[in-house]
């Protein structure tokens, strides 16, 4: 299913959303306001003597401070809107005719995310990685380490995307059945598995995948410590030719990931999806890029990494606009 490499373009596409983050000084004939912007998560806030405005993405705060003396009393406070953040940075992105996109993002710092579409879209081999994690924790159940023999299916379906090792753990973890008992544990309510032959056409959502990150990433996880730290090195040891995807948002920071790319046969368009985590400017993002109707391989890698660059400028974006100083 998958073979062919595809050399990532090195680019970095800027899609920091317009967020205002200033704070305003101004007199009134009762006393003082203070006009503060910042964002959500928590980010300090910063100022300059300007007219007040602020995207309306952003998180504002509005104080008054009366006759000189009085308390200073919060007026407003807005939240940011991520998922309309995300939908302006993804307007920038280029999809081909008939080519369909969606994507899911967290902010393992913040706890906050967005996305952006709800499509249903074929796997391909993002589902090594929930292959993976359902084989873990059914060895957790029955108190079993893998065998040597799992082990090395492990190693080079995740690393080398290879099929036959994710053949053999598809009918170790009990097919479909097995998959979509575990993902009910994991949380996973819009993934329905494959038939006995053809893991790669399991039918998932941006949101579910996000959710196995969290599984993989997060601390309330089914999966005990040592099977989240076995998952996530494997996914941070990709193959040369399969680091595209959602490591485009890391700018050569940190990553891990898994891609799947497969054509269909009944019209040679391309499925290309992308999952994991990156760190960036501080902030460790979960991104799922899923994608379909892509005219080539090429192509769709450039939309799904687009894509997540969008995505995680969404976050960074609103980092910088609360730390950085304006003019």
């Amino acid at each position: 299913m998958e073979s062919s490499e595809v050399r990532r373009p090195r680019r970095r596409t800027l899609l920091y959303a317009a967020l205002a983050a200033v704070a305003v000084l101004g007199g009134t004939a009762g006393g003082t306001v203070y006009v503060t912007a910042q964002a959500h998560s928590g980010g300090s806030a910063v100022s300059s003597a300007a007219t007040p405005s602020a995207s309306p993405s952003a998180s504002v705060s509005v104080s008054v401070q009366s006759g000189g003396e009085g308390s200073v009393e919060p007026v407003a406070r807005p939240t940011v809107d991520y998922d309309e953040l995300l939908a302006e940075a993804m307007a920038s992105v280029t999809v081909e005719d008939g080519a369909e996109v969606s994507v899911a993002v967290l902010d393992l710092e913040s706890g906050e995310g967005a996305s952006y579409g709800d499509g249903v879209f074929d796997t391909a081999s993002i589902v090594k990685v929930d292959i993976l994690a359902v084989l873990l924790l059914q060895a957790q159940d029955a108190r079993r380490r893998l065998t040597a023999a799992e082990k090395a299916y492990a190693t080079t379906m995740i690393e080398n995307s290879d099929n036959t090792a994710a053949s053999a753990l598809w009918r170790t973890i009990g097919l479909a059945a097995g998959l979509n008992t575990a993902n009910k544990r994991f949380g996973l309510t819009d993934t329905e598995g494959g038939d006995a032959m053809y893991w790669g056409l399991t039918q998932t959502t941006a949101a579910d995948q996000l959710t196995l990150l969290r599984q993989v990433f997060g601390e309330d996880s089914e999966l005990s410590e040592a099977s989240r730290a076995y998952l996530r090195g494997l996914m941070g040891q990709i193959a040369v030719g399969q680091q595209w995807g959602v490591s485009a948002a890391a700018d050569g920071a940190e990553w891990a990931l898994k891609n799947g790319w497969l054509p269909r046969t009944a019209t040679g368009l391309w499925d290309i999806n992308s999952i994991g985590r990156v760190t960036v400017g501080g902030h460790d993002c979960l991104v799922a890029v899923l994608s379909d109707g892509n005219p080539t391989k090429t192509g769709g890698v450039s939309l799904v990494e687009a894509a997540a660059e969008a995505a995680v400028s969404v976050f960074t974006g609103v980092a910088a606009a609360a730390a950085s100083p304006s003019a």
